[in-house]
C-alpha cells in the first residue's frame, strides 16, 4: 500500500468512527457546541489526525425544532458538516462531509505528498 492510500484509508476510518459513534446523540442548541468540541477532541485522540472541525449547522436545527413538540433532537448528518486533515508519513489528505442530495457524504478534498 502507498503512503497516499494509506492516508486515505486513515481518513476514511476517522469519519465512519466519527459518524457512527456520534449519529443519535441527542443535540439541543444548548448543547451543541459542547458536542462539537466532544466530537472534534475524540477523532484527534486517533493516530495521524492533525485536526478536525465539527461544525453543528444551528439554522437546520432550529427549522428541526421548530416543528417538533420536543426541545431537542437527534444528531444526524443534516445538522453538521465535519472537515479533518489526516497526515500519515508525507502525505496529508484534507476531507469534508457535507449534504449532498439529502445525504452526508465524506469526500477527499486533497492530497498532497
Amino acid at each position: 500500500m502507498t503512503d497516499p492510500q494509506q492516508a486515505c484509508f486513515e481518513a476514511g476510518i476517522k469519519f465512519g468512527s466519527l459518524y457512527h459513534q456520534f449519529a443519535g446523540t441527542p443535540l439541543s442548541p444548548d448543547s451543541a457546541d459542547s458536542l462539537e468540541r466532544a466530537m472534534s477532541e475524540a477523532i484527534e485522540n486517533q493516530p495521524h489526525c492533525e485536526s478536525v472541525t465539527v461544525s453543528i449547522l444551528g439554522d437546520a436545527l432550529a427549522e428541526e425544532l421548530a416543528n417538533s413538540t420536543a426541545d431537542y433532537t437527534e444528531l444526524t448528518g443534516r445538522f453538521m458538516e465535519v472537515e479533518m486533515r489526516i497526515r500519515y508519513e508525507d502525505v496529508t489528505v484534507e476531507t469534508r462531509m457535507e449534504m449532498e442530495e439529502g445525504y452526508p457524504l465524506m469526500k477527499l478534498v486533497s492530497v498532497v505528498e
